[in-house]
């Protein structure tokens, strides 16, 4: 693009935005001739795909502005009338992040102008009460406006179809061209009201949904200190927590009410290193049996559990150990059907299906795909992801998994028994299943294209001294998968040790994540087995590392 061109185009998106802020933003950046900057912003468009959209706030295509959401609720307008939904119900949930709110707003008007009923959720709430809505009203579409556990600057656009669940190809392609087709947003009509604005009977639907994922007249005991992550989740949490009888939460007050400005942490993900700090603070005061995160927007859960060998006597259980605990719990529960997760996730899930004789199956990454399993009954990811009712949410829900595992952990308690002795089960039954994660976060999209071409040109022999006995390109796809942008390597030997590579799909960052498998004869065996199981991962993820180049 020449730079006539590129300022051409900037005052063109001037012209047509309807947001004040990002047009003196933009006019702002025409007045200094920033050129570097109105590249970055205006050198290509955001892309929507099965995520949506996500991206950092400010002007112009590359950015997430009212400008670009009214195209693309344009764009899912059409696409719903053109699959014959003229008239159906879309219904608009929102986090409160900057802008969410008017980015909810937006599309509840577009919708309308475009001959579609809307229904905007009463006030910031969390993701998975925007997915129960969208079965329970019937609708035949669904907007969540969230950026998820990203950083402040950020904000997105997650789509949904009518039965719940997030969309997968073709319609994310479908949606994505419809948005091209918008030319201008004068095209676009936007009345100032029609819509309606949902009250508090859809939220109280949601929670008296939640008390299905309990056994009636389980024990009720464990106590935990809760964070909310400077998100939408407190409320929601605290009133199903009331409502299941449960002891109420001890607040990380600091983290409870939101804040898009996340003031507490780097990134307000669960995950992010120091991110839990202040519930662990919060923790060693009152002397919980389990400290609770959910992220922002409440979709994920997190679980950290005492352990006086560790850094501040807690510890963060990994995602595929949570998935595992509440997959056995279910089992014992009594549960039938399908379980399923992601292939970045542990196989540990498999053997317990296997073991309980309920089917199992594997999909690409993302509950757009687990939600869509024949039979689910249970479904989880190892990003804290867990989906544990999806007659009610056909999504990842952190509000109802936290009610199951403080029902488990009040269980263990009665038995005194924690959720670690239980995991330690697990590793006697089947293995001890030990994962981690080489986790790349870039300025530079190109390092993690410069990293995949890296790997799939010069393929590794070997990692940790183990051979690489498969290597699978699944942009190919395989007899049960999609097509899909990772790399899949199984290495030799008796740990059966596993590695996938693959950008992630909603943050800058390349993932690959490992598992080693070691037998475990007795429980006096575990203290070995992990040891073992930390240095084949660490060998590994070196080896890795030095294969991409990162």
């Amino acid at each position: 693009m020449t730079q006539d061109d590129l300022l051409t185009r900037a005052q063109a998106w001037l012209a047509e935005d309807p947001d004040p802020e990002t047009r003196e933003e933009l006019a702002a950046l025409l007045d200094r001739g920033a050129t570097d900057e109105l590249a970055a912003r205006f050198g290509g468009t955001l892309q929507f795909g099965t995520a949506g959209l996500r991206g950092e706030l400010g002007a112009g295509p590359m950015r997430m502005n009212r400008s670009v959401v009214i195209r693309a609720a344009a764009g899912l307008a059409a696409h719903l009338k053109a699959k014959g939904r003229t008239g159906g119900l879309v219904v608009i949930g929102y986090d409160a992040r900057y802008k969410s709110a008017d980015f909810a707003r937006d599309t509840a008007a577009v919708m309308t102008g475009a001959g579609l009923r809307a229904a905007l959720l009463p006030r910031p709430l969390p993701t998975p009460v925007l997915a129960y809505a969208i079965r329970h009203l019937g609708a035949v579409a669904g907007v969540e406006v969230t950026a998820s556990h990203n950083p402040p600057r950020d904000n997105g656009y997650k789509v949904y179809l009518g039965d719940g669940s997030q969309i997968v190809p073709p319609a994310d392609a479908e949606i994505a061209a419809e948005i091209d087709a918008v030319r201008s947003l004068h095209d676009v009509p936007r009345p100032d009201d029609g819509w309606e604005v949902l009250g508090d009977e859809v939220l109280e639907a949601y929670l008296a949904r939640t008390d299905a994922v309990l056994t009636q007249g389980s024990p009720r005991t464990a106590r935990t200190v809760y964070t909310a992550m400077h998100g939408v989740g407190k409320d929601v949490l605290t009133a199903a927590f009331a409502r299941a009888g449960f002891p109420p939460p001890t607040l990380v007050a600091e983290q409870a009410d939101p804040d898009p400005a996340f003031p507490t942490v780097a990134f307000p993900n669960p995950e992010e290193p120091g991110a839990m700090d202040l519930a662990f603070e919060a923790a060693r005061a009152v002397d919980p049996d389990l400290v609770i995160a959910n992220d922002p927007d409440a979709d994920r859960c997190a679980v950290a559990v005492p352990a006086p060998d560790a850094e501040g006597g807690w510890r963060m259980l990994r995602g595929d150990e949570v998935g595992a605990l509440l997959a056995a719990h279910l089992v014992h529960k009594g549960a039938t059907g399908v379980f399923a997760e992601s292939i970045v996730s542990s196989s540990l899930l498999g053997r317990i299906a296997e073991a309980a004789g309920v089917g199992y199956e594997e999909t690409l990454t993302g509950f757009k795909w687990i939600a869509r399993v024949d039979g689910l009954r249970y479904g989880y990811e190892e990003a804290l992801g867990y989906c544990v009712d999806p007659e009610g949410v056909r999504d990842k829900d952190g509000i109802t998994a936290a009610l199951l595992v403080t029902e488990l952990a009040s269980e263990l308690k009665e038995q005194g028994r924690t959720l670690t002795d239980l995991l330690d089960d697990l590793a006697v039954a089947h293995g001890l299943h030990a994962t981690d994660q080489l986790s790349v976060r870039v300025e530079d999209l190109g390092v993690i294209a410069n990293a995949m071409a890296a790997l799939r040109e010069r393929p590794p022999a070997s990692l940790a001294g183990l051979t690489v006995v498969s290597a699978e390109d699944l942009t190919k796809g395989t007899e049960s998968l999609p097509p899909t942008d990772g790399l899949r390597y199984h290495l030799e030997g008796a740990h059966k040790a596993r590695v996938i590579v693959r950008p992630s799909g909603t943050e800058p960052k390349l993932k690959c994540y490992l598992e080693v498998v070691v037998p475990v004869g007795d429980a006096s065996e575990l203290a070995a087995a992990r040891a073992t199981g930390a240095e084949v991962l660490a060998a590994i993820k070196r080896d890795l590392a030095e294969a991409a180049g990162l």
